[in-house]
């Protein structure tokens, strides 16, 4: 019997990444023994209520073992490279019990590091973006790869970070689990604005946030046009809580407005899918955004020179700003000129998905993960 984990180390927007290929590898092969294991119990409570969307999954729950004072720190400010490291090391033993470990993150690397050599480590990535975090160079450390489409294919081919055999193509299990999680799902907003989905990266480096982000939510505050919904990268409050908190008491009373600053909703597509357009920066959540064409106007707060750069092909999907003075033209003329955009969105959408019609992709993706450890056993 092969003994497979799947660790969740992560913030909880990695979780779809996975989780819904763990479901289905258990679902599907009554003789591999599937683990879960998460840092905390809100996070393995979490985990618990997106795996009742696959009844027939028989699997088992587990709390990494650590310290008390490590996962209260965990519970209140997120998971940090330390913490997760340290949470690696603190498990070893518990990770060289399995034939394999499936991580959308890179961190559990580190095991490798710390002796635990035996299991084969495969990475289901999470997101589908451009930018260069997505194809660094430790990606060749792992035994075996899913990957969503044949852009990121090509890519890291060219890179040498992947050879045949070692990967599966076509792979987004996110989609699988958010199609059943949002089969009725219901109008955010009362009456029938266009929503604006105000979406900014964490990292200060690239993030429209600190530099456009205030003048941006007061726009929206006073226009009586678009109804927005602020719901930042899970990361750019993680750390700052209270931050988050303060906002969304400040636009209380304003009903076209939604602030949110990391629940649940902000990973799982809840937005995404119902807003007419996207705003954001260098998130990879616009990818998921066009699995229907729509309007997109990125920000450039930091002087990008983007026009040739590989990790901004997305912003060629949309008008990019760099003033948000021109905030209200250029969603008026997103919406006027969408049209001129919208075979860029679907061939961009068709490289970054190789996706058939409505089928589910973890499916195929645990069977290529389970024949792999068996041919490798």
């Amino acid at each position: 019997m092969l003994k497979v984990t799947f660790p969740f180390i992560a913030q909880a927007h990695q979780t779809l990444h996975s989780l819904p290929i763990a479901l289905e590898m258990a679902t599907r092969n009554r003789d591999v023994d599937v683990h879960l294991a998460c840092m905390t119990e809100k996070h393995l409570d979490y985990v618990r209520s997106l795996a009742s969307f696959y009844p027939a999954a028989s699997v088992t729950y587990e709390l990494l073992q650590m310290p008390a004072f490590l996962r209260r720190r965990i519970e209140t400010s997120g998971p940090g490279p330390l913490e997760k490291i340290a949470a690696l090391f603190l498990n070893r033993s518990y990770f060289s019990n399995f034939q394999s470990i499936v991580v959308p993150e890179r961190t559990s690397l580190y095991l490798k590091r710390m002796g635990v050599r035996t299991p084969r480590f495969i990475w289901t990535r999470h997101g589908a973006g451009d930018r260069a975090v997505g194809f660094a160079k430790d990606t060749r450390l792992f035994d075996f790869i899913t990957l969503s489409g044949r852009k990121v294919e090509e890519r890291l081919l060219r890179q040498g970070a992947i050879t045949p055999g070692h990967y599966h193509l076509g792979t987004y299990a996110k989609f699988d689990i958010v199609r059943r999680m949002h089969r009725s799902a219901r109008p955010l907003f009362a009456d029938s604005r266009p929503v604006v989905l105000y979406n900014p990266h964490f990292s200060s480096r690239l993030s429209s946030w600190p530099a456009f982000g205030e003048r941006i939510l007061e726009y929206f505050a006073r226009q009586d046009r678009y109804n927005l919904i602020f719901a930042p990268h899970l990361r750019l409050f993680d750390r700052h809580k209270g931050t988050g908190e303060a906002l969304v008491r400040r636009f209380f009373g304003h009903p076209h407005i939604i602030i949110d600053p990391g629940s649940s909703r902000s990973v799982d597509m809840t937005y995404t899918m119902a807003a007419d357009l996207y705003l954001g920066d260098v998130s990879s959540q616009v990818a998921e955004f066009l699995i229907r064409p729509r309007p997109c106007v990125f920000l450039n707060a930091h002087d990008a020179q983007w026009e040739n750069d590989c990790n901004y092909g997305f912003w060629h999907l949309g008008d990019v700003i760099d003033d948000p003075a021109r905030l209200a033209d250029a969603l008026e003329q997103a919406f006027e000129r969408h049209e001129s955009f919208v075979p860029r969105q679907k061939a961009y959408f068709t490289e970054t998905f190789e996706l058939s019609d409505d089928e589910p992709t973890a499916p195929a993706a645990a069977d290529a993960m389970v024949n792999f450890l068996r041919r490798s056993a």
